[in-house]
């Protein structure tokens, strides 16, 4: 049974989701602020995350920067927000949906549904290891293996690969590559991001192009696509 984290300080909203979604056969676990999610968070290692942004102590966006440093698990922000720029920052910082309130419960299962169905290959339960066919990329090691050898690749390549696999099927410009990994202080060029993915495909020549590959996305950006 998979298991849903909701972090919602209305009392009333959690519970009216806590019932949908056991209605839907999810295990459902509940946190009224920050500090109590991130104990849950590590403790039941849930499978998708809903996460109101209004919180005491410790807000949603900061929240969810904390699971993102740690976790590839899908969140969807809940929020009393409507302003597309709250939207776009959600997104931005690593946000798998985002749902305006007032909102309709039985969407909010649909979405939960449909979020889950995107990330096929997140596992809760703390694995170490991701599996894309024939290539595993051991995060505890630090690194990659091609049909069982290690993969030889440089610490800012590695670190590439390791953030777009994150985050499946999803696409980045190179901007928001550069702010993740390259970092907010760098100052080159935008180019060594397209550097850096060439030198991945290289590596990842033998990778099972039926399992999935590097995309580039004309005009959009870069995108780590995994074969549903």
């Amino acid at each position: 049974m998979k298991s849903i984290l909701i972090v919602e300080d209305e009392q009333a909203i959690a519970r009216v989701l806590a019932a949908y979604l056991r209605k839907a056969e999810f295990e459902v676990h509940h946190a009224a602020d920050g500090p109590t999610a991130l104990t849950l968070f590590e403790s039941v290692n849930p499978s998708l995350v809903l996460l109101d942004v209004m919180l005491p102590g410790m807000d949603g966006w900061d929240l969810l920067r904390i699971i993102r440093e740690k976790s590839a698990c899908p969140v969807i922000m809940l929020t009393a927000l409507d302003d597309i720029r709250d939207r776009l920052n959600g997104l931005n910082a690593g946000a798998d949906d985002y749902m305006s309130k007032p909102f309709v419960p039985e969407e909010v299962v649909a979405r939960v549904n449909a979020v889950l169905r995107r990330n096929p290959h997140y596992t809760s339960g703390g694995e170490d290891k991701r599996c894309y066919g024939n290539l595993v990329i051991d995060l505890a090691a630090k690194q990659v293996l091609l049909n069982g050898a290690e993969v030889a690749l440089t610490p800012r390549d590695l670190s590439l690969l390791i953030f777009l696999s994150e985050y499946p099927n999803r696409t980045f410009t190179r901007d928001h590559l550069i702010e993740q990994v390259w970092g907010m202080d760098y100052d080159g060029s935008d180019r060594a991001v397209d550097l850096s993915i060439k030198r991945l495909r290289q590596a990842l020549s033998h990778w099972l192009p039926e399992t999935g590959e590097i995309r580039t996305l004309r005009g959009m950006g870069y995108q780590f696509w995994i074969a549903n």
